[in-house]
């Protein structure tokens, strides 16, 4: 077993880049993983990495080596779910991640649920606005408000979720309402965007009585964090484009006011995704199941005000 869990930390530290990382994600300390790497490299008799300041490079040894390992550990993964499977008892870890926001209102409290129906499942949370590369990063379920891009994967729809623009009143009375998509365009507003490393929320796509329009929107600052945007346009910093869901309490107090009614933005989908090895993992379905009702439940009692 322990050149088994050797091997877990030598993929993780090629899938992460570096020790201190692998190590957080495998709850072990950087002087643990990095025993473990010692000894695979002992046992094996090569250097499996090449060290820098920064980052562990494999080597071509290493890289090799990782192919198989990689295999080994999805091996031992469909084995424990086919046991899981017969014996009606799942055991073991799921890494989730989700948005921020969405992570915050709806999985996270969902959690502490799930375990205590299924004491023997331990589930590992990750909360980001970032697109997390699922593969690299060992995910085997995230929680999307978008559209899934990566076929390598398998996609769980859980709900079309209506998406609205809004602005603080103190917004509106001080720069005037929209009247059209093109008071977007051409810098009479100011619009809050969610920006990271590959973002598009640059681009608008509303749907207008002709049809739909992709508007290129500006605005002085953007956020990676989806709360701070929301946050922005309480103060009365600019229009936020956000699934209903997330800002109706603030538009049912009057905090927020829904602008361009009649040109809403597209709905975004509500969607689990997870490796198509995972498919047949009795806990990774379990979990499936509980947070799809869940959040439809907890999105319609949202919007219903209950």
């Amino acid at each position: 077993m322990a050149y088994l869990d050797n091997i877990a930390v030598f993929v993780r530290v090629v899938e992460l880049g570096n020790l201190s990382a692998a190590g957080r994600d495998m709850r072990i300390s950087p002087a643990v993983a990095s025993n473990r790497i010692k000894e695979l490299e002992k046992h094996l008799g090569v250097r499996l990495f090449n060290r820098t300041t920064r980052q562990l490079m494999p080597t071509e040894h290493g890289r090799v080596f990782y192919q198989g390992a990689r295999q080994i550990l999805d091996a031992v993964d469909e084995a424990e779910a086919a046991v899981s499977a017969l014996s009606g008892q799942p055991r073991g870890t799921i890494r989730v991640t989700a948005p921020l926001g969405l992570g915050r209102r709806l999985i996270a409290s969902g959690i502490p649920e799930f375990h205590d129906r299924y004491p023997d499942i331990e589930v590992r949370l990750r909360l980001s606005d970032h697109n997390v590369d699922i593969m690299k990063e060992g995910i085997d379920v995230a929680f999307r408000l978008g559209l899934l891009e990566d076929s390598s994967l398998r996609m769980r729809g859980i709900l079309e979720c209506e998406r609205v623009l809004a602005a603080a009143p103190s917004y509106l009375e001080a720069r005037g309402e929209p009247a059209s998509p093109h008071d977007l365009a051409n810098r009479k507003h100011d619009c809050l965007q969610l920006r990271y490393p590959g973002a598009k929320d640059y681009i608008w796509t509303l749907r207008t009585p002709s049809g739909l329009v992709r508007t290129e929107v500006h605005g002085p600052f953007d956020s990676d964090d989806g709360d701070v945007i929301t946050g922005w346009a309480l103060s009365g910093r600019g229009i936020v484009n956000k699934p209903r869901f997330e800002i109706e309490p603030y538009l049912r107090d009057g905090r927020l006011k829904v602008v361009l009614a009649d040109c809403p933005p597209l709905p975004v989908q509500l969607a689990a995704v997870y490796p198509h090895r995972k498919f047949q993992d009795p806990k990774v379905r379990l979990l499936l199941d509980f947070m799809a009702d869940r959040c439809q439940r907890m999105i319609r009692d949202i919007l219903t005000g209950r």
